[in-house]
């Protein structure tokens, strides 16, 4: 993406990828999500505004980061294989249509991705922080007004595109929906084609 003019910023959440905080001790969603709100989105000047991706539970991030700034900082945001519930787990049927499917104990899921990403992957995997499941949010006064995209894998064994990324669809329907073949991680199986969505989107709202 950066050979293509545009400037990146890949951070990682409190106890995620390179953040050595102990995932445990993360109890609340505001803390697990404190690297994108304070530290990243508060910081940037006044005429500025992002592309937001979140990937899965990234999901979660991005739709906080809608409901707290709306179209003053966030230009589009994706929903990469994401969670896209509007209000976050605040219900039963959020639980439900949110959740990834785990696979069977012994059993390996369904994988795209090359063996040399797929190392990378493992060593960069910590196990996801209790407090993401109390995200809630209330609605942000323009919050709708933010184009969102889904990218929709087709072999995601998590979230699947026939249950829960069809029900997050259905309740919150964004902007765009793209269909990508690929399984969980479409940033390691399928990454030209990812690529390629992202540009085209953006490319739709400021024509």
């Amino acid at each position: 993406m950066e050979t293509s003019g545009y400037k990146v910023t890949c951070l990682d959440l409190k106890g995620a990828g390179i953040d050595r905080t102990d995932p445990g001790t993360i109890n609340s969603f505001d803390e697990y999500n404190q690297p994108l709100i304070d530290f990243f989105l508060r910081d940037l000047p006044e005429n500025e505004k992002v592309i937001l991706v979140g990937h899965s539970a990234g999901g979660l991030s991005v739709t906080d980061c809608i409901h707290r700034f709306g179209t003053k900082k966030i230009h589009m945001a994706f929903y990469v294989a994401a969670n896209m519930l509007k209000n976050g787990f605040a219900t039963d049927q959020d639980f439900k249509d949110g959740m990834p499917d785990l696979p069977e104990p012994g059993k390996i899921p369904f994988s795209m991705i090359p063996p040399e990403d797929s190392i990378l992957k493992s060593m960069l995997l910590r196990p996801q922080p209790k407090g993401i499941k109390g995200a809630k949010f209330t609605d942000g006064p323009d919050a709708d007004n933010v184009p969102r995209v889904c990218i929709r894998a087709l072999f995601d064994p998590y979230l699947k595109p026939d249950k829960q990324q069809a029900a997050m669809i259905r309740r919150w329907p964004p902007s765009q929906v793209f269909d990508i073949e690929s399984d969980h991680s479409p940033f390691f199986s399928n990454p030209f084609v990812l690529f390629g969505f992202i540009v085209k989107a953006v490319a739709s709202i400021e024509l």
